[in-house]
């Protein structure tokens, strides 16, 4: 079988446990390959399909994401390291890059709190002149995005540290900043969730008690303390959590600004 039948073959397949099954199937063709899916859909598709392209699509037929097979996701622009200690970047997440590019250019601090992968810091840190500190509870995850940081040559102008915002005094060292930035968990605990999302991320950092919202009342109250004159800080949001987290910004002192995702709902509060 060639490369472009076994890749059909495998899209019907993928159809039954994959909205993106024909994208899925050829990321995993080309993973196989060795090559670039652009590189591949030109130039390989009537080539011998490799003998472990099976395997690879058995894996996601079993609900396993492509970012775990790949080992890595694409986000705004850049590779990043994903492992199964991390969140997933997703795309609807770039909105919060877009902002912070958009609203302080000229930043110099940049804080991520929760970092995961460190996509959000490693993505603004690239896209301007500023420095940044990423944090999180998980040292596997910091260890992923030590990792990033050094694949995309930004480990001089970043640091990680051990930080759990459910602990007392956690940010009275860390200091000021031009732009806080942070996707917290914030789905509801009886939320039901796709298997590749429900299975294989961590569910630390997906849940955040019944509502959600157990982590922006922990982190509102501490967030004005780490901004600097000016600065901001852009907090990812469930779509339906607007109002909700919106009104506990504003009990903190905070006004609030919605973003919208492509797919227009709201998926971010900037807070001054």
């Amino acid at each position: 079988m060639n490369v472009g039948d076994a890749i059909r073959a495998a899209a019907g397949r993928l159809a039954a446990t994959s909205d993106t099954a024909r994208l899925d199937a050829e990321l995993l063709m080309a993973h196989a390959l060795g090559t670039g899916r652009s590189e591949m859909l030109l130039r390989s598709m009537r080539d011998p399909a490799p003998a472990s392209y099976g395997d690879l699509v058995d894996r996601r037929a079993a609900n396993e994401p492509v970012a775990h097979i790949l080992g890595y996701q694409e986000f705004f622009g850049r590779e990043f390291r994903v492992t199964p200690d991390t969140l997933i970047p997703r795309g609807d997440s770039e909105m919060l890059v877009e902002a912070a590019l958009e609203l302080k250019p000229a930043a110099q601090r940049v804080l991520d709190l929760g970092t995961g992968t460190g996509a959000l810091l490693l993505s603004v840190v690239a896209e301007t002149g500023a420095s940044g500190i990423g944090t999180d509870f998980s040292p596997a995850a910091l260890g992923v995005a030590h990792d990033n940081a050094d694949l995309l040559g930004l480990e001089d102008r970043v640091r990680f540290h051990l930080l759990d915002w459910r602990e007392e005094g956690w940010a009275a060292t860390l200091g000021a900043f031009d732009i806080v930035l942070c996707n917290p968990p914030y789905v509801e605990d009886g939320a039901a969730l796709d298997p590749d999302v429900r299975d294989h991320e961590p569910a630390t950092a997906l849940f955040a008690g019944p509502e959600g919202l157990d982590d922006y009342r922990l982190l509102l109250p501490c967030l004005r303390g780490l901004l600097a004159p000016e600065g901001i800080a852009i907090l990812e949001i469930g779509h339906e959590q607007a109002e909700a987290v919106g009104a506990l910004a504003a009990e903190n002192g905070f006004s609030s600004e919605l973003r919208r995702d492509l797919a227009n709902r709201p998926r971010a509060l900037i807070l001054r």
